[in-house]
């Protein structure tokens, strides 16, 4: 069974149950059908091929999107978070010919959208180029990439439901009936995880602004805006990423009922301190780690209530088929892109990742770095930096932490602390240190204020290391030299 057969059933069999819900209105699924089914015709009529969704979550957001879908139409979510020059990159390689969201020079207004009662401008132009899609393209998500510009990935519709199915299977046993969308639905995770998989189950996904969770700019957050945002939507499961994640314990070990009806919080898009899960499972939080890349339609390997070992990324899922290369590299099979957007060839036969891990005897995946970020200090010993970083979590202090050792007889860490953070950081780092071995512990650090550098830190936030390491290599070198502690 499809989405769409579930919405269709679900519109006649149980009509009146919630599907969709911002802090505005409810659409039931009775309600959903005709709303998307309706725009989708409309948006046929327009004649449009591939439309560019730059909306802030929101139901305008998930109709547009499946709307698209059933219409057979390419959508390109544009994320926030990407700059004005990464939007406009999106915009022009992608052969978009029509635009939700805010006005841009070159293009012009097309037929408004009447989208639940009101109007939805939409922007339309012929765009000066239009590469080639492979056939069946249904989305293109542009991945942040840590250099260069992003780059666009092409998954089809089947692709993206058989991710959906899998992960539906995985997180039955936790019975979820409402989801709360924390991250951006244009990035595929929450995609997928907040929408796709809560409708294709029949449950209720609930939907409301950055704004109204806290959250301002790409990466700022108010802490007590997402407590009450939390106690205003109160919900069975949630996706986060490794620093919310950090977030939320804190705010629970303050509010223990915070998220008490909670069944199921993933956790992903970066490796995670096993420590930290514990904690988050010593206040009740059922938290579950997994692992996966756009290139592959999200979600690859997760854990669940009825398969999970804390410190691994869990099994792959159903569709999946994950093996180890002879150096390490994670491979995967199954459901990987059509083909990243202007590639000729489709991608044929195991996807590389680019990430490190390892397989144990009963299935379970393990993580242990980027391919690329291995470091060798000058005594021989190889780390992976994310390792020591994901460790670092631990320490309230530090806000972003990118350790650098390669090459040299000690490890530099360069640290950007919270707020209030700083006469804290000597004492964290000593214990931090001390769960470490002697070639992996920090050395030497820096204070750093890495966001006031956004050339160094990728669209949603992660570091670009051989530009970082450019930019404080005279620092570095003053550290090793003893020139500073």
């Amino acid at each position: 069974m499809s989405l769409f057969d579930t919405l269709f059933d679900l519109s006649y069999q149980d009509p009146h149950r919630p599907a969709l819900c911002d802090s505005q209105q409810r659409l039931s699924y009775g309600e959903l059908w005709p709303q998307v089914r309706g725009l989708a015709w409309d948006l046929e009529e327009a004649g449009i091929r591939r439309l560019a969704l730059q909306l802030d979550n929101g139901l305008p957001w998930a109709l547009i999107d499946l709307a698209c879908a059933l219409a057979n139409i390419v959508v390109i979510p544009v994320p926030h978070f990407f700059s004005a020059q990464q939007q406009n990159w999106l915009l022009q390689s992608s052969g978009a010919d029509a635009l939700v969201g805010p006005a841009r020079d070159g293009w012009q207004a097309g037929h408004p959208l009447a989208l639940l009662g009101a109007t939805l401008p939409l922007w339309r132009c012929q765009p000066a180029q239009v590469p080639a899609l492979p056939e069946g393209t249904a989305k293109i998500t542009y991945t942040s990439g840590s250099t260069g510009q992003p780059k666009g990935v092409c998954l089809s519709w089947r692709q993206l439901m058989t991710v959906c199915q899998s992960l539906a299977e995985r997180v039955a046993p936790a019975q979820v009936e409402q989801h709360l969308t924390l991250l951006p639905l244009t990035t595929l995770l929450e995609n997928i995880t907040g929408l796709y998989v809560p409708l294709f189950t029949g449950a209720c996904s609930r939907i409301p602004s950055p704004a109204e969770l806290g959250f301002s700019g790409s990466s700022k957050l108010d802490p007590m805006m997402l407590a009450a945002a939390l106690t205003r939507w109160p919900s069975h499961s949630l996706v986060l990423v490794p620093e919310l994640l950090r977030l939320l314990v804190a705010l629970c070990a303050q509010q223990p009922d915070l998220v008490k009806g909670v069944r199921f919080i993933a956790v992903g898009g970066g490796k995670v301190c096993p420590e930290l899960i514990q904690r988050a499972r010593a206040l009740g939080l059922p938290v579950y780690e997994g692992y996966g890349l756009s290139e592959c339609g999200s979600v690859v390997a997760l854990n669940g209530p009825d398969q999970d070992k804390v410190g691994s990324v869990g099994k792959p899922l159903a569709h999946c088929r994950v093996s180890i290369a002879p150096d390490g590299e994670i491979m995967v099979e199954g459901v990987t892109m059509l083909c990243y957007l202007g590639e000729s060839e489709c991608n044929r036969g195991p996807f590389a990742t680019g990430d490190l891990g390892q397989l144990d005897e009963e299935g379970y995946l393990y993580l242990t770095g980027r391919k690329k970020n291995v470091q060798i200090t000058a005594f021989g010993r190889n780390f992976s930096p994310e390792w020591i970083e994901a460790e670092a979590q631990l320490c309230p202090a530090i806000g972003r932490i990118v350790v650098f050792g390669d090459g040299q007889p000690a490890n530099v860490a360069l640290i950007q602390s919270l707020p209030g953070g700083e006469p804290q950081l000597a004492a964290q780092i000593a214990q931090l240190n001390q769960r470490l071995p002697d070639y992996a512990r920090i050395h030497h650090w820096l204070p750093v204020a890495l966001d006031q550098h956004p050339d160094l830190l990728t669209a949603n936030g992660r570091p670009r290391r051989e530009r970082i390491y450019h930019h404080f290599s005279d620092q570095i070198s003053q550290c090793l030299n003893g020139e500073s502690s």
